[in-house]
C-alpha cells in the first residue's frame, strides 16, 4: 500500500485517524497504531510480515542481552551477534541473486540461483533496528523491555516502507509521551498534502518522461532528448522520494510523532558535499554515525579519511540494490568528494564562482542519477554517449516532441522551481500560509480525482 493510493488516502487513513481521536489512552493508541502499522505491511507482503516481527524480536533479545551484560566483554559478542545476523538477512534477501549470477559468471559454474523475493522496505527497517542495538550499546538510548513498544517502532507505517531512518532515541519519549493536538493535526495533513502533490503532480508526470526516454531503445537516442530524460529522471527521483519523506513526516505529526527531515533541497547545494548535507539525510547520518566515525572519520588524517569516505559510500551505492549501477554510483560520489578534499579551501565565494559551483554539481549529480537509473553499466555508456553527440535521429525526435506536451512541460517548471525553497515566502507570508491550509485540502481532492482516472503512478523506492 503506498500513500498515494486511493485504498490509503480513502479507506486506511481516515480509519486510523478517526479510531486513534476516539482513545486517550496512550497504550490504546499504541496498540491501535501497532495493530494497523502491521495490517498496512501484510497488505503488501502478508507473508513477509512474520520476517519483520523475526527481526524486531531478534533486536529486541540483542538489546536486553547487551544491557543484562553491560559490565562484561559479553555484551560485544551480543553487538556482533546482533549485527551479523542483521547483515546475514539483509544479504541474503537482497543481494543472494546477484551474488550467486555473479559468481556463476566469474567462474562458469551452475549454481542454483535462489528464488528470493525482496521484502518491501527491509532496507530501511533492518537500519532501524540495527541503530537501536547500537545505541544501547553505546548507552545512547534506554533498553526498551516491552516487546510491542519496540515492534511499534519499528514497524510504525507512515516511515516503515521508505523511510525516513528513525533512530529509536529520537522517539523514544514520544511512544509514551506524546500530545496530538489540532495544531498538529492541521500542520501534519499540511505537510502530508505538500509531499502528496509533489508525488502526484511533479514526480508522477516527468516519470512518464523519464521511463518513456530509459525504457527506449537507448542506442537511437539523440542529445536532446537523453538530455530530456536525464533532467526528468533528476526531477523524478527528488520529488517522489521527498514528497514520500513529507507524507510520511506529516502522518507521524497527525498521531503526535515528530521526526526529524529528510531532505533540505539537495539541488540548490554547490558541491558533492553539501549535496549529501542535504539528500537522504536520515541515510547519510546513519552511515556517519554508525561506519563513519567508527572508522575513524577525519580524525586519521587525510588519506585514512578519503578511504573511509569511499568505504562509506561503496556501501551507500550497494545499500541501494543488488547491481553494479548502484555501486559505481555510491563511488563515483566518493570520487568526487575526494577531489573536493583535496581542493583548496576558499571562505567567501564570488558570484560568479558560485554559479560555476552550482553548474558543476547539477551536472555531477544528473549524471550520477543516469547511472543509477540504467539497468547495466554499458547502458550507461551508451546513454553518456548519446548524451554528448549531436547527431538528430527521426525516432529520437518523434520520441522528443510526443513528451514535450504542455502537462509534461508544466511539471518540469514546477519541479524547477519547487526544488529551490520557494515554500519560505510563504511562511513569511501569514495571509499565504492560511491560504496554504485550503489549498492542501484541495490537492488531496484533486489527487483523489487523477487517481481515479487511473494517472501514471509508479514509486521508485520500492525497488530498495
Amino acid at each position: 500500500m503506498v500513500f498515494s493510493s486511493l485504498t490509503f488516502l480513502c479507506i486506511f487513513l481516515p480509519a486510523v485517524l478517526i479510531l486513534d481521536r476516539c482513545f486517550r489512552n496512550i497504550h490504546i493508541k499504541n496498540a491501535l497504531l501497532l495493530t494497523a502499522s502491521l495490517l498496512f505491511y501484510a497488505y503488501g507482503e502478508p507473508v513477509y510480515v512474520f520476517l519483520m516481527a523475526s527481526s524486531v524480536l531478534l533486536n529486541y533479545v540483542s538489546a536486553l542481552l547487551i544491557d543484562r551484560f553491560r559490565d562484561t566483554v559479553l555484551k560485544k559478542v551480543f553487538l556482533a551477534a546482533g549485527v551479523a545476523v542483521n547483515l546475514g538477512a539483509l544479504v541474503f534477501f537482497k543481494y543472494s541473486v546477484f551474488l550467486t549470477t555473479c559468481f556463476n559468471d566469474a567462474f562458469g559454474l551452475g549454481i542454483p540461483v535462489p528464488d528470493v523475493t525482496l521484502p518491501l522496505g527491509i532496507s530501511f527497517f533492518t537500519f532501524q533496528a540495527m541503530s537501536y542495538v547500537i545505541d544501547v550499546y553505546r548507552a545512547d538510548c534506554g533498553v526498551q523491555k516491552n516487546f510491542g513498544r519496540l515492534l511499534l517502532y519499528i514497524s510504525f507505517f507512515p516511515q516503515l516502507i521508505a523511510g525516513p531512518i528513525v533512530k529509536y532515541r529520537d522517539i523514544e519519549e514520544q511512544i509514551l509521551n506524546r500530545s496530538v493536538t489540532s495544531d498538529k493535526t492541521a500542520l501534519g495533513i499540511r505537510r502530508f498534502a505538500q509531499g502528496l502533490a509533489k508525488k502526484v503532480f511533479i514526480a508522477n508526470n516527468v516519470a512518464v518522461i523519464a521511463d518513456t526516454v530509459f525504457n527506449s531503445d537507448l542506442k537511437v537516442l539523440d542529445a536532446k532528448t537523453a538530455w530530456l530524460g536525464a533532467a526528468a529522471y533528476m526531477l523524478q527521483i527528488y520529488f517522489d522520494f521527498s514528497g514520500y519523506s513529507d507524507m510520511a513526516i506529516g502522518l507521524g505529526r497527525m498521531f503526535g510523532f515528530e521526526f526529524k527531515e529528510n531532505f533540505d533541497h539537495p539541488y540548490i547545494a554547490g558541491s558533492i558535499k553539501d549535496f549529501w548535507r542535504r539528500w537522504h539525510i536520515s541515510l547519510s547520518t546513519w552511515f556517519k554515525e554508525y561506519l563513519y566515525i567508527p572508522l575513524g572519520g577525519n580524525r586519521k588524517g587525510k588519506a585514512r579519511t578519503v578511504i573511509n569516505k569511499f568505504i562509506v559510500f561503496a556501501c551507500t551505492g550497494i545499500w541501494h540494490g543488488a547491481n553494479w549501477t548502484f555501486l559505481f554510483w555510491g563511488l563515483y560520489h566518493g570520487c568526487f568528494l575526494m577531489i573536493e578534499e583535496f581542493m583548496p579551501k576558499k571562505e567567501k565565494k564570488g558570484t560568479v564562482l558560485k554559479i560555476l559551483s552550482h553548474i558543476y554539481l547539477l551536472i555531477v549529480v544528473m549524471i550520477g542519477f543516469v547511472m543509477f537509473r540504467c539497468d547495466s553499466i554499458r547502458d550507461f555508456g551508451v546513454v553518456m554517449t548519446r548524451l554528448i553527440t549531436f547527431e538528430i535521429t527521426p525516432e529520437s525526435s518523434m520520441l522528443f516532441m510526443s513528451l514535450v506536451t504542455p502537462l509534461n512541460i508544466t511539471a518540469v517548471i514546477a519541479g524547477v522551481i519547487f526544488s529551490m525553497p520557494a515554500g519560505k515566502l510563504f511562511k513569511e507570508n501569514k495571509t499565504a500560509e492560511v491560504l496554504s491550509y485550503a489549498a492542501s485540502l484541495a490537492v488531496v481532492v484533486l489527487t483523489v480525482m487523477c487517481l481515479s482516472s487511473g494517472s501514471y503512478n509508479p514509486f521508485i523506492y520500492f525497488r530498495f
